[in-house]
């Protein structure tokens, strides 16, 4: 089970860190991060390896987000910074049992409840 957390409302150019917790070890699993805007699809945020030393942006988070993870508390982290409007979205974390890093929604076999950012401009 994930349990994600730390979204809110924020202003453009602020900065702001999610939090995802599981449940269970999470260090079997590869980790992302993707978000839902209003009317569109879900879409690839980051992703981090099993042991956090491979990981992998969309080229709109890039450079402005960091994914890292905990896997001694079985946790993920998204921080964000430099937010723009447009990154406003429900963000989602999910869990893969494959070996690699993944971008495709499907290969995601768990998912949190999501949370809401809102980046007002």
């Amino acid at each position: 089970q994930l349990q994600a957390s730390g979204g809110g409302l924020v202003q453009a150019g602020d900065s702001l860190s999610l939090s995802c917790a599981a449940s269970g070890r999470t260090l079997t699993y590869v980790m992302g991060w993707f978000r839902q805007a209003p009317g569109q699809e879900r879409e690839f945020v980051a992703s981090i390896s099993r042991r956090g030393d491979a990981k992998y942006y969309s080229d709109s988070v890039k450079g402005r987000f960091t994914i890292s993870r905990d896997n001694a508390k079985n946790t993920v982290y998204l921080q964000m910074s430099s937010l723009k409007s447009e990154d406003t979205a429900v963000y989602y974390c999910a869990a893969s049992s494959g070996s690699y890093i993944r971008t495709d929604t499907t290969l995601y076999h768990y998912w949190g409840q999501g949370t809401l950012v809102t980046v007002s401009s």
